[in-house]
């Protein structure tokens, strides 16, 4: 199976999709198994952030710190990080239960974000 790895290509960035060594995308799967209503709301925010290049929105849009951001719809929340070329990746994602992120979560995402980095510069991780 082809990786898909852009959700998104707007005028300011590309989001795409974080894939593991083994060819998962957490993330995506679980895009892929919401609501359609709440898919649609999910890629304006990437189409927004996208053409746009920024949501001022805190409750749409927000820094988790440790250079990971989240964007947010009810009770979705998708984390990513910027890396260089204009684009976002879009590491995992969860339904919020509680008011702060989750710490496993926010853990998956920067061993995420560290791995993509390493098989980027490695020259390895678009095959």
């Amino acid at each position: 199976m082809k990786k898909k790895f852009i959700a998104y290509k707007g005028n300011k960035f590309t989001i795409e999709w974080y894939f593991s060594q083994n060819g998962k995308s957490v993330a995506l799967k679980y895009f892929e198994e919401i609501p359609h209503k709440r898919k649609k709301k999910i890629f304006n925010l990437f189409r927004l952030f996208g053409n746009i290049g920024k949501i001022l929105n805190k409750e749409k849009f927000r820094n988790e710190g440790d250079q990971i951001y989240t964007f947010k719809t009810s009770p979705d929340r998708f984390l990513c990080f910027f890396f260089e070329g204009s684009k976002i990746v879009v590491t995992n994602a969860y339904t919020k239960k509680t008011k702060k992120i989750p710490p496993k979560e926010k853990l998956k995402a920067l061993k995420a974000k560290e791995d993509y980095i390493k098989r980027c510069r490695g020259g390895n991780y678009y095959d």
